[in-house]
């Protein structure tokens, strides 16, 4: 084996390792059901190809995943905080073999061929989006899975909040997403109004170590409402406080988002 494919290798196993334990727990404990959280952002190019791509989620991909179990597929557009040209995609993964397998499983879907056709056979001068950035996250202890928000039910308009959380040490950032675990935070998001759809610890992306997280609302006056409802609250003014978590995040990044007509989320 040549050096640089046998570190590639060992790269891989390496990390497989670690999302193994973070998912399944050391050796001889219970598995847990975290989500790993792929997040993409599709940067895009002006015109038409908005509109291809669109299709392509809608029409070929999003019912592909569903096909094999994955679920529920958001997909945003920014409102506030990111380029127009970009979008937005998050896709709940049950295990890391569904990481590793899942793009492989729809590229062979005969339903998915077909719905892709026309994308796929786009030329090289003319590509349907210019680059794709990804990030892989492990979902929070205390909120293990994707929460779709009860306005998609209903299919009323709702808009969403994500924010990034950079730290200036791998210490730092477990310290905060204690907070969010154990030192109760989540809980008092959800008391404000704060409505989650996901919290995520990167483990492979751009600017880490960082936590991810997205909550929801019906429009901006429920949010400006809801982040003032959180700020006074006794039980944040007690915790933001509390020594042990000072220090722990050095970056924030704000992001408003509107949901796509054919997101799950």
């Amino acid at each position: 084996m040549k050096r640089r494919d046998f570190l590639a290798a060992s790269s891989a196993a390496g990390l497989g390792g670690v999302l193994s334990q973070s998912v399944s727990g050391q050796a001889g404990e219970k598995k847990t059901d975290r989500q790993l959280l792929e997040l993409r952002l599709y940067h895009m190019l002006p015109g038409n190809k908005r509109k291809v791509l669109s299709d392509f989620l809608a029409n070929a991909v999003i019912p592909a995943c569903s096909r094999i179990g994955m679920g529920p597929i958001g997909v945003f557009e920014p409102i506030h905080g990111a380029d127009s040209l970009t979008l937005f995609v998050l896709f709940p993964h049950k295990s890391f073999e569904s990481v590793v397998t899942s793009a492989s499983r729809i590229m062979t879907d005969p339903e998915f061929q077909k719905a892709a056709e026309t994308f796929y056979n786009l030329p090289l001068s003319d590509p349907p989006y210019l680059r794709v950035e990804s990030s892989l996250m492990l979902a929070f202890e205390q909120m293990p899975a994707v929460e779709v928000p009860s306005l998609v039910a209903e299919k009323k308009p709702r808009i969403f909040e994500m924010r990034i959380y950079e730290s200036h040490t791998g210490k730092a950032a477990k310290r905060k997403v204690e907070m969010f675990n154990k030192g109760g935070e989540i809980a008092i998001f959800r008391k404000a109004g704060l409505q989650p759809v996901f919290f995520g610890e990167t483990l492979v992306g751009p600017r880490i170590p960082n936590l991810t997280y997205m909550v929801w609302f019906p429009d901006n006056a429920a949010r400006e409402k809801a982040w003032d409802t959180f700020r006074n609250d006794p039980d944040w003014k007690k915790l933001s406080g509390d020594a042990y978590y000072a220090d722990t995040v050095s970056n924030i990044t704000d992001l408003l988002l509107r949901p796509t007509a054919y997101s799950q989320l």
